[in-house]
C-alpha cells in the first residue's frame, strides 16, 4: 500500500520576522540593563566599603595622635630653682609633673583637596556606631559634600562638647554604615562624643526625633537655653526628608 507523505511548509512572512526581529532586540537590550544594573549596585557597594574602611583608618590616626599627645604632655618636667632661701642657702630645685593635653588639632587634606580636622569622634553604643567627626576649614556645601563621603561631619554649632547645639550630618547609605541606623534611635538612647583636643567624652540623651523637607534648617537653631546639645542629621530611606535626632548632655 502506498503511502502518501504530505508535508507543510512553515512560510516566514514579513510580519513574522519583524516580531523576531523586535523579540531579540528587547533580549538583548534586557541583558545589557541587567549587566548595568548589575554593575552599579557592585560599584556601589564597592563605594560604600571604600568609604566605611577610610573612615575608620581617620578614626584611627585621629586616636592614635591624640594618644602620642597624651603621653607627650604627661612627660613634660618643669624645674623651678632660686638662686637663695631666706637663710642665705641653696633653694633646692623643685620639680613637677604636668598632664595637659594637647589643644592642637593636626590638619588634613582630603583626595578633593579640602582641609579638614578631626573634631573629636562619635559613638553610639546601640547601634555599633564609632566615627570620628571631621569639621572642615571652610564649611562651604561643596567642601560639606565631598568630606561626607568620609565619615560623619560637623555641619554647624559650638566648639565640640560646649553650651549651644553641635550638629553633625552624615550620610544614610541604607546599610550599617555611617549614620543608616540613626533613624532608629528613640527617646532614652546613649549617644558618646569625645572632644579629641581636650580628651573628654560626655554623654548625650536622646529626647527627640522628627523628620523635616531637606530645606528646613531649624534643628540648627542655638537656642538651647545655656544647655549642651547635639543633633544629628540624616536622610530617610527615599532621600526625600531629613531625619533628625535630638540628644542633651546627661
Amino acid at each position: 500500500m502506498n503511502q502518501i507523505l504530505v508535508t507543510k511548509k512553515l512560510y516566514i512572512t514579513p510580519e513574522l520576522k519583524r516580531k523576531k526581529k523586535v523579540y531579540k532586540v528587547n533580549f538583548i537590550l534586557s541583558v545589557f540593563f541587567l549587566i548595568v544594573l548589575i554593575s552599579v549596585y557592585i560599584y556601589a557597594a564597592y563605594d560604600r566599603d571604600k568609604a566605611e574602611a577610610m573612615s575608620q583608618d581617620i578614626l584611627a590616626s585621629a586616636e592614635a595622635e591624640q594618644e602620642d599627645n597624651t603621653v607627650a604632655d604627661s612627660d613634660i618636667l618643669i624645674a623651678v630653682l632660686n638662686d637663695t632661701t631666706d637663710d642665705g642657702t641653696e633653694a633646692p630645685v623643685v620639680v613637677s609633673n604636668t598632664n595637659q593635653n594637647s589643644t592642637t588639632k593636626t590638619k588634613q587634606q582630603s583626595q578633593s583637596g579640602y582641609t579638614y580636622v578631626t573634631d573629636g569622634k562619635i559613638v553610639i553604643p546601640k547601634l555599633g556606631i564609632e566615627y570620628g567627626i571631621l569639621d572642615g576649614e571652610t564649611d562651604s556645601e561643596a567642601e560639606t559634600e565631598a568630606l561626607l563621603k568620609m565619615s560623619p561631619v560637623k555641619f554647624h554649632g559650638p566648639e565640640i562638647n560646649t553650651v549651644g547645639n553641635y550638629c553633625i550630618v552624615g550620610h544614610n547609605y541604607r546599610n550599617s554604615r555611617f549614620f543608616s541606623k540613626v533613624p532608629t534611635l528613640v527617646n532614652g538612647d546613649i549617644i558618646q562624643i569625645t572632644d579629641f583636643a581636650n580628651n573628654r567624652t560626655v554623654e548625650y540623651e536622646v529626647y527627640d526625633k522628627y523628620t523635616v523637607i531637606p530645606e528646613d534648617v531649624s534643628c540648627t537653631s542655638q537656642n538651647t537655653d545655656g544647655r549642651t546639645e547635639i543633633t544629628l542629621i540624616t536622610c530617610t530611606d527615599d532621600s526625600s526628608q531629613r531625619v533628625i535626632v535630638k540628644a542633651r548632655a546627661i
